[in-house]
């Protein structure tokens, strides 16, 4: 039997090498099949054209491939079902199989079904003239994804109640389902984090990271035996996302990744007695930031006819105000560790009363 940390921690560094190993093959095909948008230009929230965002990253737009995510959720799947079927054809090997019924599948399929769905939407942008799915469609999908999740956890899972730091649960029933929905349109809005070189990859390299602390703290080995995988992942999909990045992450990644962080923060929460639904405001708290700052643009501009933001979201405006797109993200990602840390100190020493 593997002691708990190598459990974890061998499942990161396989799916890390796995995404280093496939990551010509995708980029070969990538780059054979014109994998980027064929022009350049992006449409505001409002519907306006977006000429500051256009005039920094005109260029950068048709300068490499999309759909750079397969290789997060690529060496995920592969290491996983690597290891199960490893187990599956040698017993002994049993112990380094971390999928299981109660702890893996669910987040597991979020991230494939969130990943398929913005692989479509990124293969009708690559065509040309291609715009994508709209908002709309995107946003039904999230809806119908989240909600059967919910239900999932509320019917199968039987969580009916959010643990409150320093407090008992807070029993709210069915209504975990809506909760459910309404975090998860929030993290799919916060996608919008991958709009630099390096930045998201760090960004929810480090939220993993957090969760896979809180799932061990919790002995869900195989959770944090999951989530350490994805960061094996993003760890090489961040080794070839740095500037100038080889391909971008784009829906393909960031769906799939914000689904499954929801997913992850409701399974360490009063699934796992713990206080994970609490903390994410923390631990995510750029990917927040990132949200609130696009709905301040939006509602400066619809009731105020002025923009707050050279651009939104925020680190755009700091390009837009003269930072080199390397120092935002250095500090982005100085922010995330520091908040990731935070967060998993506060989760920790936060547990509900019993």
């Amino acid at each position: 039997m593997l002691p708990p940390l190598v459990h974890i921690l061998l499942p990161a560094a396989i799916a890390f090498l796995v995404g280093m190993a496939i990551t010509p093959l995708v980029t070969h095909y990538l780059y054979k099949f014109k994998a980027w948008k064929k022009r350049p230009g992006k449409i505001a929230y409002d519907g306006e054209t977006a000429h500051e965002f256009n005039r920094l990253h005109n260029l950068n737009e048709v300068r490499a491939p999309r759909m750079g995510g397969i290789v997060i959720w690529g060496s995920v799947l592969l290491t996983i079902f690597g290891l199960a079927g490893l187990a599956q054809l040698f017993p002994v090997f049993e112990s380094i199989n971390f999928l299981s019924r109660n702890q893996t599948w669910l987040p597991f399929a979020t991230l494939l079904a969130g990943a398929f769905v913005g692989l479509i939407d990124d293969l009708m942008v690559i065509r040309e003239n291609g715009e994508g799915l709209r908002l709309r469609h995107r946003i039904t999908i999230v809806i119908v994804l989240s909600s059967f999740i919910g239900w999932w956890f509320w019917e199968k899972l039987a969580i009916t109640a959010v643990n409150i730091p320093h407090s008992g649960p807070l029993e709210i029933g069915w209504l975990i389902i809506p909760l459910f929905v309404l975090v998860s349109l929030a993290l799919y809005a916060s996608g919008v984090i991958d709009g630099i070189d390096g930045l998201s990859g760090g960004v929810f390299g480090s939220i993993f990271a957090s969760y896979t602390i809180i799932a061990f703290s919790q002995n869900q080995i195989d959770l944090a035996a999951f989530t350490a995988c994805v960061v094996g992942g993003l760890l090489a999909f961040l080794w070839f996302n740095i500037p100038p990045a080889r391909f971008y992450m784009s829906d393909t990644g960031t769906m799939g990744l914000t689904l499954t962080i929801g997913t992850v923060a409701f399974m360490t929460d009063h699934l796992g007695g713990g206080v994970g639904i609490s903390v994410l405001p923390l631990i995510g708290g750029l990917l927040v930031i990132t949200v609130l700052s696009d709905v301040a643009q939006v509602i400066s501009k619809k009731f105020f006819g002025r923009k707050l933001l050279r651009i939104a979201p925020l680190h755009h405006h700091f390009e837009a105000i003269g930072w080199p797109g390397q120092k935002v993200v250095m500090r982005y990602w100085v922010l995330s560790i520091v908040l990731a840390f935070a967060g998993v100190i506060f989760a920790l020493s936060a547990l509900p009363v019993r």
